[in-house]
C-alpha cells in the first residue's frame, strides 16, 4: 500500500501580508473633474474602493520547482492578485463602440484574517477622496487593523497624485481609450490614489521607505503598468522574511534606499520601528505623564491631529511607553469621518481623530479624555456631573520621570552641529538610525524606570505559592496622596496581567529593573522571613518637608491639566541641549547606557521576483550568503549565529528542505533557545517523508528533537495563571486550610510557625479556627503594623538607631525608673520613647541583655506588675509598670533575647528573624483571644527562649571559631530546601558590565530544578530564585566569565548567562542524568569543558562552539562522579574508579571488592596531587580510605570518623580533606563536617553547624569552605579555612 503523502507545510508569512492599491471610483470622477475646473469650486469628498489586491505567494513551490521529488509539498496555499471588475453592460453603453478591449474576470484570492476590505479604503483616505486642481506632496500614514481575536496587523498607506487624462486611465490596469469626443476639462485635474500594505509587523520606518521608492516608479511609467509595479514590488516584500528576535537586522536595496528591517531586542521587547521622541516632541513633560496615567487607569482617550500620521505613530509610542505592560482594549489610532460614532463605546479604548472632529467629538461624547497633539493639550469632554476622576501619579515616581524626561537630548541637529555635511544619504540615514536608536533606548529606560518606581511593591504583597495578591494591603501601604491611585489601577485588565507575570516570576523587562535598581537594603529584606517595616533611613526620607506638602498635587487632576507647576526640582535648561552632569542631580540623570551592538545582514537582490526561476535563485543566494556570514563569525556572539541559524532554517522549510531546517533549528539550543520555533518544528516534522524520517532517526540531536518537541507535547505542565485577591475565610478552618488561609494572607509563609500559631489559637478548645477568630487576629495584626508604620521617631533618636533598624512593637504609655513613655522595640534593642519633652532612653540592646523578670511592686494596696531588664554593662535595672501588658512583654523580650544569643552563638540572623516573627504573632494571639489563658496560649509559639533553657550547652569551641555565618536561601519560602549543589564563581572588573555582576557569587542549587544567586561580598541575595527545567541539578561549574554550565538529572546541560541570570542555552548531546562537570586546572578561561552522566558517556566540549569535539563511553559502567587530574579522567563508576585518558583508553582501575568485602559502592573520591594520595569514602559507611597513586593495588589506610553515621561528600582545600555527612553530636543527631590532614591522616576538627545531613561542599579560593544541608535546615554555612 502506498504510503500517505504528508500534509502541506504551512509557512509563517514573510513581512508583506496584503498589499493593495486604492481610489475613487471611475464613475465618480467625471464630474469631480469637471468641478475641479471650475475657480473657487471645490469638488466634495468621494468615497474610495479597493482597485487592485495583491497577497502572497506570487510564486509556488512548484512554479518555482523547489517541490522535492516524491516528497511532501512545501508550499503554501497559492493566492492570486485580484483587480476589480468593470460593469460590462454600463461600460459597453458609455463606449458604444466594438472591438473595445475585454476585461478578465476578478480572480479569487484569500485575504488574510483581520483585513476588511470593506473598511480599507475608508481608512486609506479617512478623509474622503479630494480630487485636486494642481499637484500635491505625497503623504503617508499609518493604520493599526484589530481582527476579532485582538490581533493587530499593521498599515502604511502612500498617497499619491495622478494627472486625470481624457484618454488613459489605469483603472483595472488596462489600457482603455476612451471615445473621441470634445474635452471636458480634465485637465489640470488630479487624483489622488493610495498604496496600502499590510503587514503583521510594525515596520512603520521601513515600510514608509519601502513605499516611497515605489511611488519613483509609479510616477514615471504609464497609466497600464501601475499595477504591474505594484505587484512586483509586493513580490519583493513578501520574500523577505522577518528577522528573528536578538541583534540581527536585515537591510534590503530597495533602490535608490538601502531600507532596513530592525529586529525585537528580544522575545519579551516589542519591535521598534519608530521615533520614541514624537510625543516629547509634542508634549511637556508633564502632560506625558497625564496621559501615561490615563492609560494606566484605561480611560476612554482619544488623540486629535491635523495630520494622520502623527495619529497612529504618537500612540504607538505611548503604548511602548507602558511595556511590558500592554493595553488590552480596543486601539484604532485612526477614525474616518464615517467611524466617528466608534468614540460612543461604554468601555475602554484608544482611538484617533482628525482635528477637525474635536469640537464634534467633544460636545457629542461625555468622560473622554481629549488629547491634542497638535497643541499639545489634555482636556476632557466633562459629562453632566463631575469632572472625569483622573488621580494623581504616585509624587517621588512623577518628579523623577519629569526631571529625566527633560533632561534627554531631543534634537540630532545640536549633536551635528560640528559635523561636516554627508554625501552619502544611505551613510546619513544610517548615523540617523543610530542615533535615534541610543535615545529610543533612554526613552525606555526612563519609562520603564517610572513603572518600576510605581510597582515596586507590588512584590511584597505577593504570596507565589498560592498566586494570591493582598490589594487591600498594598494600597494600605502606599502614601496617602497615591492611593487614589493605585485603587483605579489595580482595578484594570492591563494591572491583573502585570500580577499574572509577576506571580509566575517572569524575568522580562521590569523584573531585570528591579533587580538592577534594588538598593541594598532590599537585598537584605529579601533574606528575611520577619515582617517587614519601614527602616530608620525610609523613616527620615519618608518626612516631606512643608514646601513638599504644599505641593502634594505635582501632577494636577482633571480637570485643570494645563496648569502645573514642578515643586522643589531644579531649573531646566533654557537651551534645547541635555543638561550637564553637574546640573542634574544624580538621581534625576538618565544613565548612559551604551545600545547592545546590532549587526546588518544585506538581503540578496532580486530582480524578477515573479519568476520561478529568479525566486530559486533568490533562496539559493540567501542561504550561500548566511552560511558565508556563520563561517566568518567568531564563537564568542552566539547571539548572532542564532539569528543566522533561525534565518537559515526559515528558507530551508522554504526551499522543500525541511531536514536542513530541522538540522539548524536543533541548533538553536546552543545558541539562543529563546528564538526557538518549537511550532514551526512540529509543523516540519509532520512534512518529513519517510526517508527523511528515518534520517532523523540515525541522527541523535535530530531524533531527541523531534522528541521532545513533537512526541512530548502533552507533557508539558500548563502554566497555571490564575490571580486570587485575598479575602478573610468564611468557614471553620482545619489545620490544613488554617495553614493556606495565613500563607494567602501574606502574615507568616512557614508552614512550622503556622502550626504552633493553629495550637496558640485553639488552646483549650476543638483543633479548628472559626472565621471571626481568624478575623480578630488578623485584624491585631495589620493594627500592630500600622501602628508601627505610623510611629515618628524625634530626630536624635533616628540619628542614634542604624539605619537598617525598624521600629517592630510600641508599648502604652507606662510608667518607668527612668521616666514615663512607650516602651519601642526594634530587632536589636529597647529603647523609652519619653513622654512630655520628646527624647528617648536607651534601655539596652538585647545581647546585653543579662535577666528578664515579670514580677510586682506595691503600690499603696496595690501590686502592680512590673518588668524588670537587667543588663551587663549597668548596675541598676530597668523597671517599667506594664500593668496588663507586662506578661506579654516579659515573654516577648526573653524571646528576643534567646534569639539574638542563638544568631550570635550560630552566627545566623535568622534567629533573631524567626524571633521577630514569633514575638508579633505572640502580641496578636493575645489580641485576640483576650482571655485568661492568652498567655499561655501565646507561650506555645516561645521557640527559642524554650530552646535556651533545654538545652543551654553551647556550641562546640572549634565550631564556633570556624563558622563565619549562616545564610538560608529557602527564607520566604513555604518550608526549607534541601541544598543539592553549591557553586563559588569568583568576582571579576570589566568596565562594561555593572557593579554588581562583578561582585562574587555563591550560586545554590535546590530542588526542582530552582537555584538562587547570593552576592559573596555581603551575603546577601543577588538573584532570587529562578529556574531551570524541573528536575534535581547535580553539578555546576563556571566555564568562562559570563557562562554558568548546570547538569541535571533530565540530561540537560544548561547554560546560564551571568549578567541576565537566564538560560538562553542548552546542550541536550547526553542520554542520561549529568553528573559532573570539570574544567582543566588552572585555567583561568577554560577552553574545554568535560561532562559525565551516569550511563558512563563523557563528552569533551569546546567553550566557545558550544561543539563536542570528542566523547566515550565507559562500557557497562554507571558512572557517578570523576576528577580531571594531569590530562587524565578519573571517574567513579560505583564499584570502582577507573583512570581514562580524554581519549576513553584504560589506565588504571581500583576495585571497591579488593579491600571491601561487604556489599557496597564508592561514594566519592578526591586526589591529593601534592602528597600523591587519593582519598575515597563509600556508600552508608563512616571511614575514608587512603592509597597512593603509585601503586593503587596496596591496602588502602582507614581513617574511622568518630560519632559519624554515614559520610555524604567531600572537598579537598589546600592541604587538608574535608569531609560531610551526619553523626551524633552531644547525644543529638546533626550534620558534621570532618577537617582532615591530608599529611598526617588525621581529623583536625568536628564542625557542628547543621541540623540535618551535610549535602554539598564547595570552596570559595580556598580561604573559605560553604556547606550545604539537607531539607529539615536547608542553610548554607560558611566556615573559613586555616
Amino acid at each position: 500500500m502506498a504510503e500517505s503523502a504528508p500534509p502541506h507545510l504551512v509557512l509563517p508569512s514573510g513581512l508583506l501580508e496584503l498589499c493593495a492599491l486604492l481610489g475613487a471610483p471611475r464613475d465618480g470622477l467625471r464630474g469631480a473633474g469637471q468641478v475641479s475646473q471650475r475657480r473657487g469650486v471645490s469638488s466634495p469628498p468621494l468615497d474610495a474602493e479597493v482597485l487592485s489586491v495583491f497577497v502572497p505567494p506570487f510564486v509556488s513551490t512548484e512554479d518555482s520547482q523547489m517541490a522535492r521529488a516524491g516528497g511532501a509539498a512545501l508550499s503554501k496555499t497559492r493566492r492570486r492578485s485580484f483587480r476589480k471588475k468593470k460593469d460590462r453592460a454600463r461600460l459597453e453603453q458609455s463606449r458604444g463602440l466594438p472591438g473595445d478591449p475585454k476585461v478578465s474576470e476578478a480572480e479569487d484570492i484569500n485575504v488574510p484574517n483581520g483585513v476588511d476590505l470593506l473598511a480599507l479604503p475608508q481608512l486609506c483616505f479617512p478623509g474622503g477622496v479630494c480630487v485636486a486642481s494642481e499637484p500635491k506632496e505625497d503623504y503617508v500614514h499609518f493604520l493599526v487593523l484589530t481582527d476579532i481575536s485582538g490581533n493587530r496587523t499593521h498599515g502604511v498607506v502612500a498617497q499619491f497624485y495622478r494627472p486625470l487624462h481624457n484618454g488613459y486611465c489605469f483603472y483595472n490596469g488596462q489600457a482603455h481609450w476612451e471615445p473621441s469626443r470634445p474635452a471636458v476639462g480634465a485637465a489640470g485635474c488630479f487624483v489622488p490614489f493610495a498604496v496600502c500594505v499590510i503587514s503583521r509587523y510594525p515596520y512603520y520606518n521601513a515600510l514608509r521607505d519601502c513605499l516611497s521608492c515605489l511611488l519613483i516608479h509609479l510616477k514615471l511609467c504609464k497609466d497600464f503598468e501601475v499595477d504591474d509595479h505594484i505587484k512586483e514590488f509586493a513580490a519583493k516584500l513578501s520574500l523577505i522574511p522577518s528577522p528573528p528576535p536578538g541583534p540581527l537586522h536585515l537591510i534590503f536595496n530597495m533602490k535608490p534606499l538601502q531600507v532596513v528591517f530592525p529586529s525585537q531586542a528580544d522575545p519579551e521587547s516589542p519591535l521598534i520601528d519608530l521615533d520614541l521622541h514624537l510625543p516629547l516632541l509634542c508634549f511637556r513633560a508633564e502632560t506625558v505623564l497625564q496621559v501615561l496615567t490615563c492609560m494606566l487607569t484605561e480611560q476612554r482617550m482619544v488623540f486629535f491631529s491635523s495630520d494622520w500620521a502623527l495619529l497612529t505613530l504618537v500612540a504607538e509610542c505611548f503604548l511602548v511607553y507602558l511595556h511590558p505592560l500592554q493595553w488590552q482594549h480596543t486601539f484604532v489610532p485612526i477614525l474616518s469621518r464615517q467611524m466617528l460614532d466608534f468614540v460612543m463605546a461604554p468601555t475602554s479604548f484608544l482611538m484617533g481623530c482628525h482635528l477637525d472632529h474635536f469640537e464634534e467629538v467633544s460636545k457629542e461624547a461625555d468622560g473622554l479624555i481629549l488629547i491634542n497633539i497638535d497643541s499639545g493639550s489634555v482636556t476632557c469632554s466633562k459629562p453632566s456631573g463631575d469632572a472625569v476622576d483622573i488621580p494623581d501619579a504616585p509624587l517621588l515616581a512623577a518628579q523623577t520621570f519629569i526631571q529625566r524626561l527633560q533632561s534627554l537630548q531631543l534634537y540630532q541637529e545640536l549633536d551635528l552641529a560640528h559635523c561636516i555635511s554627508s554625501t552619502d544619504l544611505n551613510e546619513a540615514r544610517s548615523h540617523r538610525r543610530a542615533w535615534q536608536q541610543k535615545l529610543n533606548g533612554q526613552i525606555q529606560q526612563v519609562t520603564l524606570h517610572l513603572l518600576v518606581s510605581i510597582f515596586r511593591d507590588v512584590k511584597n504583597h505577593l504570596n507565589y505559592e498560592h498566586r494570591v495578591f493582598n490589594s487591600e494591603e498594598f494600597v494600605k501601604t502606599q502614601p496617602p496622596g497615591a492611593q487614589r491611585f493605585y485603587k483605579q489601577v489595580l482595578d484594570t485588565y492591563m494591572f491583573h496581567s502585570f500580577l499574572k507575570a509577576r506571580l509566575s516570576r517572569r524575568m522580562d523587562a521590569f523584573a531585570q529593573m528591579e533587580l538592577s535598581t534594588q538598593s541594598e537594603e532590599d537585598r537584605v529584606h529579601g533574606m528575611l522571613i520577619s515582617p517587614r517595616r519601614p527602616t530608620i533611613e525610609k523613616m527620615a526620607l519618608r518626612k516631606s518637608s512643608p514646601l513638599q506638602a504644599a505641593h502634594r498635587r505635582m501632577v494636577v487632576s482633571m480637570p485643570n491639566l494645563q496648569d502645573i507647576t514642578i515643586p522643589d526640582l531644579p531649573p531646566r535648561n533654557s537651551s534645547l541641549r541635555s543638561f550637564s552632569p553637574s546640573s542634574c542631580h544624580s538621581s534625576f540623570k538618565v544613565q548612559n547606557v551604551t545600545p547592545k551592538s546590532t549587526y546588518m545582514f544585506k538581503v540578496p537582490e532580486i530582480h524578477f521576483p515573479l519568476l520561478p526561476q529568479c525566486v530559486r535563485t533568490y533562496y539559493e543566494d540567501f542561504v550561500d550568503q548566511l552560511s558565508r556570514a556563520m563561517g566568518l563569525l567568531g564563537p564568542d556572539n552566539s547571539a548572532l549565529l542564532a539569528g543566522y541559524c533561525y534565518l537559515r532554517g526559515l528558507v530551508h522549510l522554504t526551499q522543500g528542505r525541511p531536514l536542513c531546517a530541522l538540522r539548524d533549528f536543533q541548533s538553536l539550543y546552543k545558541t539562543d533557545l529563546r528564538i526557538f520555533p518549537a511550532d514551526l518544528v512540529r509543523r516540519a516534522a509532520a512534512c518529513l517523508s519517510a526517508p527523511e524520517r528515518a534520517q532523523t532517526e540515525r541522527t541523535p540531536e535530530l531524533k531527541r528533537l523531534i522528541n521532545e518537541v513533537v512526541d512530548k507535547p502533552g507533557e508539558v505542565a500548563k502554566v497555571d495563571e490564575h490571580v486570587k485577591n485575598f479575602e478573610l475565610p468564611r468557614k471553620h478552618m482545619q489545620l490544613d486550610d488554617f495553614v493556606r488561609r495565613v500563607q494567602e494572607s501574606g502574615v507568616v509563609k512557614d508552614a512550622g510557625t503556622i502550626h504552633r500559631l493553629f495550637e496558640a489559637l485553639t488552646v483549650g478548645h476543638q483543633k479548628q479556627i472559626d472565621p471571626d477568630t481568624f478575623r480578630d487576629f488578623y485584624n491585631c495584626w495589620k493594627e500592630t503594623e500600622a501602628e508601627a508604620q505610623a510611629v515618628s521617631l524625634p530626630v536624635e533618636v533616628v540619628e542614634y538607631l542604624d539605619k537598617s533598624e525598624c521600629v517592630y512593637k510600641l508599648s502604652g504609655a507606662v510608667k518607668t525608673n527612668r521616666g514615663v513613655g512607650k516602651i519601642a522595640m526594634t530587632q536589636k534593642r529597647l529603647f523609652l520613647l519619653t513622654e512630655g519633652r520628646p527624647g528617648f532612653v536607651e534601655i539596652s540592646t538585647f545581647r546585653n541583655i543579662e535577666e528578664v523578670k515579670s514580677t510586682t511592686v506595691a503600690f499603696l494596696l496595690l501590686r502592680i506588675p512590673t518588668l524588670k531588664i537587667k543588663t551587663i554593662s549597668r548596675k541598676d535595672v530597668f523597671e517599667a509598670n506594664l500593668k496588663t501588658e507586662c506578661d506579654l512583654w516579659h515573654l516577648m523580650v526573653k524571646e528576643m533575647w534567646a534569639g539574638k544569643k542563638l544568631s550570635d552563638d550560630h552566627k545566623d540572623p535568622q534567629y533573631i528573624q524567626q524571633a521577630l516573627t514569633n514575638v508579633l504573632l505572640m502580641d496578636a494571639v493575645v489580641g485576640t483571644l483576650q482571655s485568661s489563658n492568652a498567655i499561655y496560649a501565646a507561650s506555645k509559639l516561645s521557640v527559642f527562649d524554650k530552646m535556651r533553657s533545654e538545652m543551654p550547652l553551647a556550641m562546640p569551641k572549634a565550631t564556633s571559631e570556624t563558622l563565619k555565618h549562616k545564610i538560608n536561601p529557602s527564607a520566604g519560602e513555604t518550608s526549607p530546601q534541601a541544598i543539592d549543589v553549591l557553586l563559588y564563581t569568583p568576582g571579576h572588573l570589566d568596565p562594561a558590565e555593572k557593579i554588581a555582576d562583578a561582585r562574587p557569587k555563591l550560586w545554590c542549587a535546590l530542588g526542582e530544578g530552582k537555584v538562587v544567586v547570593f552576592d559573596a561580598s555581603s551575603w546577601t541575595v543577588h538573584q532570587h530564585c529562578f529556574r531551570v527545567g524541573a528536575s534535581r541539578l547535580n553539578c555546576m561549574v563556571m566555564a568562562e566569565q559570563s557562562q554558568v554550565w548546570i547538569g541535571s538529572e533530565d540530561s540537560v546541560i544548561y547554560i546560564i548567562n551571568v549578567h541576565s541570570m537566564s538560560c538562553n542555552k542548552q546542550l541536550t548531546d547526553h542520554r542520561a542524568s549529568v553528573v559532573e562537570l570539570l574544567v582543566p586546572e588552572g585555567e583561568k578561561v577554560p577552553s574545554e569543558v568535560y561532562s559525565c552522566s551516569r550511563d558512563g558517556t563523557v563528552l569533551a566540549w569546546s567553550v566557545s562552539t558550544l561543539r563536542v569535539t570528542s566523547r566515550f563511553q565507559l562500557p557497562g559502567r554507571s558512572l557517578t562522579s570523576a576528577r580531571l587530574h594531569q590530562g587524565r579522567l578519573w571517574c567513579c563508576t560505583g564499584s570502582s574508579i577507573v583512570v581514562v585518558t580524554t581519549n576513553g583508553f584504560l589506565r588504571q582501575e581500583l576495585r571497591i571488592d579488593s579491600f571491601h568485602k561487604v556489599d557496597t559502592s564508592f561514594l566519592g573520591f578526591q586526589l591529593i596531587p601534592e602528597q600523591e594520595q587519593l582519598w575515597a569514602a563509600c556508600v552508608g559507611y563512616s571511614e575514608v580510605y587512603i592509597w597512593t597513586l603509585q601503586d593503587l593495588s596496596q591496602p588502602p589506610h582507614k581513617v574511622a570518623l568518630q560519632d559519624c553515621a554515614e559520610v555524604s561528600c567531600m572537598l579537598k582545600v589546600k592541604r587538608q580533606i574535608w569531609v560531610g555527612g551526619r553523626g551524633l553530636s552531644q547525644g543529638q543527631p546533626k550534620g558534621k563536617i570532618y577537617v582532615m590532614d591530608t599529611d598526617r591522616k588525621t581529623v583536625d576538627k568536628e564542625l557542628v553547624a547543621h541540623t540535618d545531613t551535610v549535602m554539598t561542599l564547595c570552596s570559595a579560593e580556598d580561604r573559605y569552605v560553604l556547606s550545604g544541608s539537607g531539607r529539615e535546615e536547608g542553610k548554607i554555612a560558611i566556615w573559613t579555612v586555616e
